[in-house]
């Protein structure tokens, strides 16, 4: 079960692998995780941008389901009752699977039915606007339950900066947290990077993590 965590700004120990912020732009796929063995399908997917929790939330299942992560170009048709046979099945970042691959995706979502395993499938856009071309293909995953992770909002960008300050052992105020979530790109990927080159900034100046600090940094990209 994903722990959701209630943050307060300031210092605290850094959470374990298995915590994860949960909020509206996230919890319908939390709630998809959690539910597992009882899915909607044996075959259900996660998509959203790089850096939302995506790959974290199939770890999480990968623990509790003891799957096997495979990537779309480890995809061969003669492979996959080989593959099926191992059990739980992950299949990150579909959207790069190459055409040649489309049949062999087609044969796992098969026999992945047909052997009662289970398999998760992330993808940054939602499978319905990938582009492939094999029709059957193109049927079966319309009809594949997902849940998609949205852009942070306020408390969850909020959340994942204190926790971010807090995993690198960095006190800051309330204040740079608010000023940082009201102007930098409203992604996690960004927010993982603006920590970073805090973090390498205060070091190598030995500068507190400030206001004016945050907004050098942001001035910067």
């Amino acid at each position: 079960m994903i722990r959701q965590l209630v943050l307060e700004l300031g210092h605290r120990p850094a959470s374990g692998r298995e915590d994860f912020l949960v909020a509206p732009p996230n919890e319908a796929a939390v709630a998809l995780i959690d539910s597992w063995p009882n899915w909607p399908d044996r075959i259900v997917a996660l998509s959203g941008p790089e850096g939302s929790g995506k790959t974290h939330l199939a770890e999480v299942w990968r623990a509790a389901s003891g799957a096997v992560t495979v990537t779309p170009a480890e995809l061969d048709t003669a492979g996959i009752p080989a593959l099926v046979a191992r059990g739980n099945l992950i299949l990150e970042d579909l959207g790069a699977l190459a055409a040649e691959g489309e049949r062999a995706l087609f044969h796992l979502v098969n026999l992945v039915r047909a052997e009662s395993a289970s398999l998760l499938i992330t993808s940054r856009v939602p499978l319905a606007r990938l582009l492939l071309t094999l029709p059957d293909l193109v049927s079966r995953l319309r009809a594949v339950p997902q849940a998609e992770l949205g852009p942070p909002d306020d408390a969850l960008l909020t959340g994942i900066l204190v926790k971010l300050f807090d995993d690198r052992q960095l006190r800051v105020t309330p204040q740079v947290v608010a000023y940082l979530a009201s102007r930098m790109e409203r992604s996690v990927a960004a927010a993982r990077d603006i920590v970073a080159k805090l973090d390498r900034t205060s070091l190598s100046g030995k500068r507190p993590v400030t206001v004016p600090l945050a907004a050098e940094i942001l001035g910067r990209d």
